[in-house]
């Protein structure tokens, strides 16, 4: 049985990756400081993306999601293993991506990929300190062109 300790851990850490989500789907690269440590090495090199420090993500995650008119990622099935004050998480993101071009055409591109984080908890609630992912699959509609994945 789970103490209370855990399940109230389990959400938090629960809640940091839901609100990676929605700031990256929503390009708020600011509240991602909330999210890792400053420290934290983000390593998306799995699925044709950069790897390094967390400003340097920033940065190149709104270059490389320029293109796109929409994103949306979806996490699911954290397996997190928690020892104290750190922890390791596996979950599966599934992310649908919508370019448009000039003539109002749309094309879908969708990336599979597993997240492995280290997280540590801090005074400031439980944060990433590493990240990085492994593809399962990616596809794209027949209209797709030039996609970068994140």
């Amino acid at each position: 049985m789970l103490s209370a300790e855990e399940m109230s851990d389990r959400l938090e850490i629960q809640d940091l990756f839901t609100r990676y989500c929605f700031a990256i789907d929503d390009r708020d690269w600011n509240a991602l400081d909330q999210m890792f440590t400053a420290d934290a090495q983000i390593d998306y090199t799995a699925t044709g993306g950069s790897s390094g420090s967390l400003p340097e993500m920033k940065q190149w995650l709104a270059q490389a999601l320029a293109p796109f008119a929409m994103s949306q990622h979806m996490v699911s099935l954290p397996r997190l293993e928690i020892l104290g004050d750190t922890a390791k998480s596996r979950m599966i993101l599934f992310n649908p991506m919508m370019m448009e071009d000039a003539e109002g055409n749309q094309s879908t591109f969708f990336v599979g990929v597993w997240y492995h984080d280290a997280l540590v908890r801090t005074e400031a609630g439980w944060r990433i300190t590493h990240r990085s992912q492994k593809l399962a699959y990616t596809h794209a509609t027949a209209n797709a062109k030039g996609v970068r994945t994140v």
